[in-house]
């Protein structure tokens, strides 16, 4: 199988050579669970789309800095692009703002939250346990860095999980979209670094709490799996 990521942003300068760009960390998260997944990666932010949309198997959006609301060329191609893979029933995964992007292209809706920004290790409980899902916990510890919500989901979209803090944290729509609000490509050294960065952004108290919640363990991997599991279903 072959999955194209669809890059939506660039990991800051300094630090570039620890972490590398985010198609790098979904790569590498991917890898544990199966070293022979093939990549390819395109830089959607600078217009580059695959040639024909069946050149890969399955298509993964990266999360940005970049709000899915904001009226920028390269994000209005993008939702026009989710809706043909819709169309299609091409597989589609989606993290953080490839949650919110899906959501808003599909007749969803993503807006600033008045919570405030959601830090560190959340815990996303699941009420619905799905095909793909490995049917232990139901509660997922994720990292998650994000001022935006999808506050409503397309009509049809199943929410799978959630928290009191971010009611739609992961959907799925059919059997070929799935997306998750956190960021199970994330290590807590990157986390830590994004809110060292983002302290004053995200006020002492959001910061204090976030930093606290690395104390836990990250379930990245688990993420990994089900998602491998959702991609050769």
């Amino acid at each position: 199988m072959k999955l194209g990521i669809l890059r939506t942003d660039a990991v800051r300068p300094e630090l570039k050579p620890e972490y590398g760009e985010y198609p790098d960390m979904f790569i590498a998260l991917l890898r544990h669970s199966d070293p022979n997944l093939e990549y390819a990666v395109y830089d959607v932010e600078l217009g580059e789309y695959p040639v024909d949309i069946d050149e890969v198997d399955a298509y993964l959006i990266t999360g940005s800095k970049s709000s899915v609301y904001e009226d920028k060329p390269w994000i209005i191609e993008l939702m026009e692009f989710v809706r043909e893979l819709n169309r299609r029933h091409k597989k589609l995964l989606g993290f953080c703002f490839g949650h919110q992007l899906v959501a808003q292209a599909l007749g969803g809706k993503t807006e600033r939250s008045a919570k405030g920004w959601g830090v560190g290790l959340h815990t996303h409980r699941f009420t619905t346990v799905p095909s793909w899902h490995d049917q232990g916990d139901v509660n997922l510890s994720i990292l998650v860095s994000h001022q935006d919500q999808v506050v409503a989901v397309p009509d049809s979209a199943r929410v799978l999980a959630g928290s009191e803090f971010c009611e739609n944290a992961v959907c799925q729509i059919g059997d070929h979209i799935l997306t998750f609000q956190g960021h199970p490509e994330f290590v807590p050294e990157y986390s830590r670094e994004l809110l060292s960065i983002r302290r004053e952004r995200i006020g002492e108290e959001a910061y204090a709490a976030g930093v606290s919640s690395l104390s836990g363990i990250a379930q990245g991997q688990r993420v990994g799996s089900w998602v491998l599991n959702f991609l050769y279903a």
